[in-house]
């Protein structure tokens, strides 16, 4: 098939402005890693690159790829591509409408996508109208409530003394990973919370959540649209930091050995069959304790654990993406073989040299001269141990100049 593929942050979502560098280190890193398990099955893959990475020559294997200058320019070659192309994917955020505008773009072409439904993007992306939906559903999540950024700051202290206890959780109700969110300890750092999330947010409301602890986490499903499958269990690597700091996702290893494994399979599952038109790839985060697994998102896209799960699965992760979507199909045999580790690293090191290195994803992107950028980096093992050991070898090689 002739396949077009869109990664927002690397392929001209920010042109003409400063990229983030942490963001663009997962967004290469799941474009690069796609386009080659489509091409290693005999695709042909055409892309979107930002034209300043484009000048850059980095290393993805794609058939076709098109420099994008102006932001006002990725509509029209998306569209344009998509009709000529047998199909698309998109790769993006859901913060700011962005997956579900981009997504709607390709359907209104007539094209066929490969992603989610537009519809069921909108959907599970407004976490505010989800949570509800989730706990009249019966699904368990973190006990969370919902308020507008109108509502006087007496009105929103008022509600959380008489529902939630401190420590609680802030967050916007569209954002994507831990964008806006704050870890709130007592009353006097609510209003710097908010204040974040306004500044990383469109949306009018926020979530506001009790805080669970326990391990971060996410399940991979693939899915038609009558049936789906969990094929993995992920850790997740992140920092939780309150108003005055930035909360951030720093990688993963997968698969992950957990003895609520099969049940946080059978409510990712539920969770995806739950809403019509979830469709292809999903990422169902969750928080797992002793006693219970809880449902905090809904990715509708590929998620950055596909940089890992690519390395450990015994199928091509691609190509039952297009299989469920277009066939109907899901694959028999889902058995991993070894481990995989992944973190993205603030670093000096040559881009060329990085490019070389079979342990780095995603080579730095030195485009903006006030901030350092960063590089995905990778270890593979028989078990977690040594996947990270390998991974910590990479991040100590004084080549890479990790800060």
């Amino acid at each position: 098939m002739k396949i077009a593929v869109y990664e927002h942050v690397s392929g001209g979502g920010f042109a003409g402005q400063p990229i983030p560098a942490g963001v663009l280190a997962e967004g290469f890193a799941m474009l690069r890693s796609f386009v080659a398990d489509l091409t290693n099955n005999g695709h042909e893959v055409t892309i979107l690159l930002d034209s300043r990475i484009a000048k850059m020559h980095p290393p993805i294997d794609a058939f076709c790829i098109l420099p994008i200058s102006q932001p006002e320019d990725t509509e029209r070659y998306l569209s344009g591509i998509a009709k000529i192309n047998d199909a698309t994917y998109i790769i993006a955020p859901e913060a700011r409408g962005t997956l579900q505008s981009l997504v709607k773009t390709i359907e209104k072409t007539g094209a066929l996508s490969l992603n989610c439904k537009s519809e069921a993007i909108s959907k599970v992306a407004d976490k505010a109208s989800f949570y509800d939906y989730l706990q009249n559903n019966g699904f368990s999540t973190p006990e969370t409530l919902i308020f507008d950024l109108s509502d006087p700051s007496q009105k929103i202290d008022q509600t959380l003394k008489a529902e939630l206890s401190y420590p609680i959780v802030v967050k916007p109700a569209d954002g994507t990973s831990c964008s806006g969110l704050s870890i709130v300890k007592e009353e006097t750092q609510l209003q710097k919370a908010i204040s974040k999330l306004k500044a990383e947010s469109s949306s009018t409301s926020f979530v506001v959540q009790e805080f669970i602890e326990g391990e971060s986490c996410s399940v991979s499903v693939l899915a038609t649209n009558k049936k789906s499958l969990a094929f993995s269990l992920n850790k997740q690597y992140v920092t939780l930091s309150g108003p005055d700091g930035m909360s951030s996702y720093n990688g993963g290893c997968v698969p992950f050995v957990h003895s609520r494994r099969e049940e946080s399979f059978i409510l990712a599952q539920e969770v995806v069959q739950s809403v019509r038109g979830l469709q292809g790839y999903i990422g169902i985060d969750l928080i797992l304790t002793d006693k219970e697994v809880f449902v905090v998102d809904v990715n509708p896209r590929l998620t950055t654990s596909y940089v890992g799960l690519r390395e450990v699965c015994g199928f091509n992760i691609a190509e039952a993406l297009i299989d469920a979507v277009l066939m109907g199909k899901l694959p028999r045999n889902v058995d991993s073989k070894g481990f995989a580790c992944f973190s993205k690293e603030e670093t000096t090191m040559d881009f060329q040299e990085a490019t070389n290195q079979e342990n780095v994803v995603s080579p730095p992107f030195n485009l903006n001269s006030n901030a350092k950028p960063y590089s995905l980096f990778l270890g593979k093992g028989k078990n977690e141990e040594e996947a990270c050991v390998h991974l910590q070898e990479a991040r100590k090689n004084p080549r890479n100049n990790i800060r």
